[in-house]
C-alpha cells in the first residue's frame, strides 16, 4: 500500500467517522467532489497544499493522513 492510498483510507475514515459525504467536505475544503473521491481512492497525488485544506476541514492534525490504520 502506498502513501496516496493510505491518505486516502484516512480521509474516507475521518469523514465518515464526522458523519459527512464527499460533497459537503469538498464545500468545506474548497475542493470538488470527484476530486475528494480520487483522493479518497488513492487515484490523486495529492499537493500538500490541497492535503492541509482537506485535513483543516475535518479538523486534523495533517499528520494523522500519513499514519496506516488509522
Amino acid at each position: 500500500m502506498n502513501i496516496t492510498h493510505i491518505f486516502g483510507e484516512n480521509v474516507r475514515y475521518f469523514r465518515n467517522s464526522k458523519g459527512i459525504s464527499q460533497e459537503i467536505l469538498a464545500d468545506m475544503s474548497g475542493l470538488h467532489r470527484t476530486y475528494i473521491g480520487a483522493v479518497e481512492r488513492g487515484e490523486r497525488n495529492i499537493t500538500l497544499i490541497n492535503a492541509e485544506k482537506i485535513a483543516n476541514a475535518l479538523n486534523q492534525p495533517l499528520k494523522a493522513f500519513f499514519q496506516k490504520n488509522v
